[in-house]
């Protein structure tokens, strides 16, 4: 007989909470999930070593120029456009301008200049300037990229021995 009661006890409890079940309500909204991913880059410096220059033999006036390359390191959101520009350098030619610069590098003990170009491309007929007509379009990819840098330093240039440099200034706008 005790059995009996739990299970009409255990039938009465399931009956009721089967008859709650059937009584709940439901409802329902949409949550809005946004974010804004900006264009953002950074720049990161590298050089260019010419190395030596030899004005009497090798890169004299019947010689050849003196070719080299450096890199700089870019990196942008994916897809966002940038422009990578170099500066006139601290040591600019005379009628130097940002769309055209006349780059010289000036030896570190006496008033003497070294002139020399900047470029984008490996055969050098794109001039690396300062403006954004004159400046390298760049993708990103969101990942770091070295960005190339051609340098020519013509031949036949009278300069007395010495360590010449220069400083440029890469400025990257997006």
């Amino acid at each position: 007989m005790k059995a009996l009661k739990t299970a009409v006890a255990a039938a009465t409890v399931a009956a009721a909470l089967a008859t709650s079940s059937a009584h709940a309500a439901t409802a329902t909204a949409n949550l809005t999930v946004s974010a804004t991913v900006g264009s953002a880059c950074s720049i990161t410096s590298g050089t260019l070593n010419f190395g030596t220059y030899d004005p009497i033999i090798i890169n004299s006036t019947m010689g050849v120029d003196l070719l080299s390359s450096g890199s700089l390191t870019v990196t942008c959101t994916l897809l966002g456009s940038a422009v990578v520009t170099l500066g006139q350098g601290s040591n600019a030619g005379t009628g130097s301008t940002d769309a055209v610069p006349l780059r010289r590098m000036k030896n570190t003990t006496s008033n003497d200049y070294l002139s020399y170009f900047l470029y984008q491309d490996v055969s050098r007929l794109v001039v690396w300037g300062n403006t954004a007509g004159s400046g390298l379009p760049y993708l990103g990819t969101g990942l770091p990229v070295p960005v190339l840098v051609y340098g020519t330093v013509p031949k036949g240039q009278n300069v007395p021995s010495g360590t010449y440099n220069d400083t440029v200034v890469a400025t990257l706008t997006f």
